[in-house]
């Protein structure tokens, strides 16, 4: 829902070294039409403002997370033509989700 997602914003504000928000397959414009977050968006706010901005920010979240050092994470699965944490840093992450290819592979 867009509380979920503002206070789960609000909390990565308060307490920016301890959360990181990973992107995952949902935080894309096509899956939130699909899924009701678009239409959740127009019925409580009367415009797709607020979906646009919730949109926008998904293209700034994080790909992938190291956890001490040790624990890598994503939300969907490793990728066959990723080999190291660089390649994954040089992905352009400022995007809609592709279909295809590395940050594709990672998100879903």
């Amino acid at each position: 829902s867009v509380e979920t997602f503002l206070l789960l914003l609000a909390l990565k504000v308060r307490y920016p070294d301890r959360i990181t928000l990973i992107r995952g397959n949902h935080e894309s414009r096509q899956i939130t039409q699909v899924y009701g977050f678009y239409d959740e968006c127009l019925r409580k706010y009367g415009s797709i403002t607020v979906w646009r901005y919730c949109t926008e920010i998904f293209d700034y979240l994080s790909l992938s997370a190291i956890v001490d050092g040790k624990i890598f994470c994503v939300h969907g699965g490793l990728s066959p033509s990723i080999t190291s944490l660089d390649q994954i840093r040089q992905i352009d992450r400022k995007q809609e989700v592709p279909h295809d290819g590395p940050m594709c592979d990672l998100l879903w």
